[in-house]
């Protein structure tokens, strides 16, 4: 019987990320036949996991889905909220499989975000080493200078850490008002927002509009699509994926 490790198995179930799959056994909460695991176990088809007390559910043949969001503003990226606030979830009506968002928008943040039961997917999605650009339209005020740019394109610390250089271009300046066009490849938590907060740029409206070669297009608010195949297999190139 071949043994698998247990937060890809939780992954390809659909019930969450790997990296989040890996979050929970850390925390004691999968066990395998009513025994608690650690990191690095492995399991087979035929041995029951549970998580969170929940009875994973793995079906013979998964049947994998990839979907794209226009996040509005005033959702939360997560499955479920304690704070009972309005998740992106509750805007999926009509999808019959579980999924999960790959990464996250904050509340204030919109645009494109993707979800799928395709863990392995996901993680690759996510995963720093694969350096997939993600293209934001920010509008920041009060004005922007030659300095502030050339800081935030060419690396700058936040949270302790150097961002990688990035890829901004101006789309329109009015008083008070300027509209950026920003290209990062890494996806740390809030990154854009706290590179304009370190040189004083208050950042009024953030949208993602492309993830890769995928792109948002015309997508209304609220809405969802399935991903095209040619959208698949474009994703999948870019990530070095032979699938």
């Amino acid at each position: 019987m071949e043994l698998i490790r247990i937060q890809k198995i939780i992954a390809d179930s659909g019930y969450c990320s790997r990296r989040k799959a890996e979050e929970l056994i850390l925390r004691g909460k999968v066990k395998v036949n009513g025994h608690p695991v650690k990191l690095g176990d492995k399991a087979g088809y035929r041995d029951e996991i549970t998580v969170c007390g929940e009875k994973l559910y793995r079906p013979k043949k998964k049947n994998y889905i990839y979907l794209m969001l226009n996040k509005p503003r005033g959702y939360v990226t997560t499955v479920s909220d304690e704070l009972d606030r309005k998740c992106v979830m509750d805007l999926l009506e009509g999808v019959e499989e579980r999924v999960y968002p790959v990464g996250r928008l904050d509340k204030n943040s919109e645009g494109l975000l993707l979800f799928t039961n395709d863990g392995n997917f996901a993680n690759s999605v996510m995963h720093p080493s694969k350096h997939l650009a993600k293209t934001y339209r920010v509008t920041v005020r009060p004005d922007i200078t030659d300095e502030q740019l050339i800081t935030m394109s060419s690396g700058m610390e936040i949270d302790g850490h150097k961002t990688q250089p990035a890829v901004i271009n101006v789309l329109s300046k009015e008083p008070g008002r300027v509209v950026l066009l920003m290209t990062i490849r890494e996806g740390r938590n809030r990154q854009i927002r706290k590179m304009c907060e370190v040189v004083g740029l208050e950042v009024a409206r953030l949208r993602r509009i492309s993830i890769g070669p995928l792109k948002l297009g015309m997508l209304k608010p609220g809405a969802w699509r399935e991903l095209k195949p040619e959208e698949l297999r474009a994703i999948r190139n870019a990530l070095g994926e032979d699938r």
